[in-house]
């Protein structure tokens, strides 16, 4: 059975436009205006929604821009319709020549910003996922880290950072003492929470760790009155497939980007009204 593999180690490959949104699936634009930039749907903006809820107190803000603490995990999050002092904003928050990495957003950058990566996804949520613990898996914590990391650089399954796991729980599987595969959660928009970070080593693959590991994290998701969904590249047929046998539908398609903040973009302002801040770097967690 192919294992699961993330969106940000696989080649771009162009879809159409994604879909008009279904009564199942949701509204997929935006809102209105409104000082967030907020969705109808969290799914729509997961990385602004989880930021804006359960997971604020890992949030940076300047302005109406939004990240991860960065030893966490790289994900900014931007309105739905961003303007020029939006990415103005980034940039504080970024810095000039930093990267960064944006999911779920389809409208480009401003265009003197370099975009070194990206590519279409898909979002998928649980409908009939056979949620269930896992005999063999361990709950895997701070103290686990190094063996976490030296798995995700020998299988690439995308950001996996030194306090990545403090975002949700995450599970193992160990062979003779030896992390082989592990699964946890990410993004955690209210009532939703994605798996993420599954992977598994090579000299196992083949075994369905992945598929027991997901399994074992969407029951616990389930435990909690939330449901698991995730994401993956388009040109990722196998997880897909994967995804699919174990009961993930497709909600919608999505895109993947990575941009350079211009050398002089911090410089750059322009009046805002009373509403939208002053773009100063703000800790929003506490």
């Amino acid at each position: 059975m192919p294992e699961a593999t993330s969106p940000l180690t696989q080649p771009p490959t162009l879809l159409p436009p994604p879909p008009a949104a279904s009564p199942e699936s949701g509204p997929s634009r935006s809102a209105g205006p409104g000082p967030e930039g907020d969705t109808l749907h969290p799914l729509d903006n997961p990385a602004r929604s989880s930021l804006t809820g359960p997971h604020a107190h890992f949030a940076e803000r300047s302005g109406r821009i939004l990240r991860y603490r960065p030893d966490v995990t790289p994900w900014l999050a931007l309105p739905d319709h961003p303007d020029a002092q939006d990415w103005v904003d980034v940039a504080t928050l970024a810095g000039p020549g930093a990267s960064v990495t944006l999911t779920a957003f389809r409208e480009p950058p401003p265009a003197d910003w370099e975009i070194v990566f990206h590519a279409e996804g898909v979002q998928m949520v649980d409908r009939a996922v056979d949620a269930a613990p896992d005999p063999e898996a361990v709950l895997l914590g701070p103290a686990d880290v190094p063996e976490m990391l030296d798995l995700v650089e020998r299988t690439r399954p995308g950001p996996f950072l030194p306090r990545t796991v403090e975002l949700g729980t995450y599970l193992g599987i160990r062979r003779d003492g030896v992390l082989v595969a592990m699964a946890g959660e990410r993004l955690h928009p209210a009532g939703w929470t994605e798996i993420s970070a599954v992977c598994t080593d090579e000299s196992v693959r083949g075994q369905g760790l992945a598929s027991r590991l997901i399994r074992a994290v969407a029951h616990g998701i389930r435990e909690r009155g939330e449901t698991p969904f995730l994401h993956a590249a388009a040109s990722n047929t196998g997880a897909i497939r994967l995804y699919e046998s174990l009961g993930f539908t497709l909600r919608r398609r999505t895109a993947f980007l990575s941009a350079i903040v211009p050398a002089d973009a911090v410089t750059r302002t322009r009046a805002r009204t009373p509403d939208q801040g002053a773009g100063s770097l703000e800790q929003v967690g506490r």
